[in-house]
């Protein structure tokens, strides 16, 4: 592992932090938090405050969701074709300030610029992409089978989203469910993670300079989640849920939903499995697993969790992929020179650590990594583990971290079943040049995406989303307008035709 040094005062942060407001967001204004609370955001990579933000109370929270009612019926009424050109112009604008909203996502989540520069462009493209749906949500007229009516099928907005983001992608996860919205005719309340509430709050001036209308979507940052989020759930205003994070959370959130039937989408965790046959190209198969376990430092529902790996070749890829692993930078994000920045906090970092010293305790051999730096921030290296344990916690836990363990297979049925015994079913990999084997076993895994020969999967016109209790519904794609419409259909009866022409 290779350290970067250089401190984070060598860049020029507080005017990239200063141009963000910080306050709620709430009917098209900026105000403080009802009872003037604020919270702290800090910089993971040093531990130091960056700023505070309003910290909103249950109060704030209604607010925000009354003026969500209260614009929806004319925001559902607006031209398709003026939502499309507010979100294209804000993917232009977007776009124009990369550099500017890549140094904000390092500074308050830790992944290095050049992750953070590739984030922004992915974010932008839920905009482009929903920005051509909004023109394309189309019904249907028929009759029905006995004649005796006509059936003129809509789509109409769902109403009032409630938004729930985390904090590892605080932009793409924002603009992918907001971009959706927008399309539709739906009005909503963001409610950004705390840690990272400045990629939202400069998303929300973003919007507004594009021409999003007052009240369309309001942001409240807060610490109280339970607080604020549940009263919304039960109140019967909020008629779409939207939530990204941890399945134990998505269960909770689910039952708030059931007293009032709020519709939901769960993007929930992962323990995806990586699967390198003995007959993969090594070379590609650890490329993918670089690109699978070490997007944001490990720290996506996405990541390669557990590494399942033919017997025959499972020494010579662990030796390649430690050799890769060990070669990377470890540093703060904002140096150019970092490759992998520092974990969120320090219970994530904790959990990590906690997850590769139970596997060496069970006798799993640990070829690069697994010690805790000295110093300052939430750093842990990229490690590599071999002769994993299938009674090791990290088998049923989502890492979050730069870990990769490997445990070995003989044969297809086997690792399927192993690959399968997971209450999660977000995404697997496979790396076989077996065209039958890939789509053979691609079909057999219990996941909703699978990658093949690739370490990533995500793209905004793809339908991301996973199976099991990885979640419900799907984000992105032709599908991901569905999750924010709802369908209604008219009957109309056919007139008969008289003897002298008239109905």
């Amino acid at each position: 592992m290779t350290t970067t040094t250089t401190s984070t005062s060598t860049v020029d942060t507080v005017s990239v932090v200063d141009t963000v407001p910080k306050q709620l967001f709430i009917g098209g204004s900026w105000q403080d938090a009802s009872d003037g609370g604020r919270f702290a955001v800090d910089d993971p990579a040093t531990g130091e405050r960056l700023c505070e933000v309003a910290d909103a109370s249950p109060e704030d929270g209604q607010y925000a969701l009354d003026s969500a009612v209260a614009a929806q019926g004319a925001w559902a009424a607006t031209a398709p074709r003026a939502r499309s050109e507010i979100l294209r112009r804000a993917y232009e604008i977007i776009l124009e300030r990369r550099e500017e909203l890549a140094l904000l996502m390092t500074l308050e989540m830790g992944k290095p610029l050049a992750e953070a520069r590739g984030e922004v462009g992915y974010a932008a493209e839920f905009f482009r992409w929903f920005s051509e749906e909004a023109v394309r949500i189309d019904g249907g007229f028929t009759r029905t089978p006995d004649g005796a009516n006509r059936v003129l099928v809509m789509r109409q907005p769902v109403g009032p989203c409630l938004l729930i983001t985390p904090w590892n992608f605080p932009l793409a996860m924002g603009t992918r469910k907001i971009g959706p919205a927008i399309a539709a005719g739906c009005t909503m309340v963001l409610k950004p993670a705390p840690q990272t509430p400045l990629s939202s709050l400069a998303l929300a001036g973003i919007l507004t300079e594009a021409g999003l209308p007052e009240g369309v979507l309001n942001v409240v940052t807060t610490t109280d989640a339970a607080g604020v989020i549940e009263p919304l759930l039960r109140g019967g205003g909020v008629r779409k849920l939207s939530f990204t994070g941890s399945t134990q959370v998505g269960r909770l959130l689910l039952a708030q939903c059931a007293d009032t039937v709020v519709r939901t989408s769960m993007e929930l965790g992962g323990n995806a499995p990586f699967i390198v046959f003995e007959d993969a190209d090594l070379d590609r198969a650890v490329e993918g697993a670089m690109v699978a376990k070490m997007r944001n430092m490990g720290e996506a529902c996405t990541a390669a969790n557990r590494f399942f790996v033919h017997r025959a070749v499972a020494d010579a890829f662990a030796a390649r992929l430690a050799e890769r692993m060990s070669a990377l930078a470890v540093g703060p994000g904002i140096e150019p020179a970092s490759q992998v920045g520092p974990l969120i906090d320090a219970a994530g970092r904790a959990k990590a650590d906690g997850l590769v010293q139970d596997a060496a305790t069970r006798g799993a051999k640990v070829l690069t990594g697994g010690e805790v730096p000295d110093g300052p921030g939430h750093f842990y290296p990229p490690t590599v583990i071999t002769e994993v344990r299938p009674d090791s916690d990290l088998m049923r836990a989502e890492i979050f971290g730069p870990v990769a363990a490997i445990l070995t297979f003989d044969t297809e049925d086997e690792v399927v079943r192993a690959a399968n015994d997971t209450e999660w079913g977000l995404v697997g990999y496979l790396f076989t040049q077996d065209l039958d084997r890939a789509l053979r076993v691609g079909e057999r895994l219990e996941t909703g995406m699978v990658g093949i020969n690739t370490g990533l999967v995500s793209n905004p016109a793809a339908p991301f989303g996973g199976v099991k209790q990885s979640g419900l519904g799907r984000e992105g794609g032709r599908v991901g307008i569905d999750e924010f419409l709802e369908y209604k259909y008219l009957a109309i009866p056919v007139v008969p035709v008289a003897a002298d022409g008239r109905g």
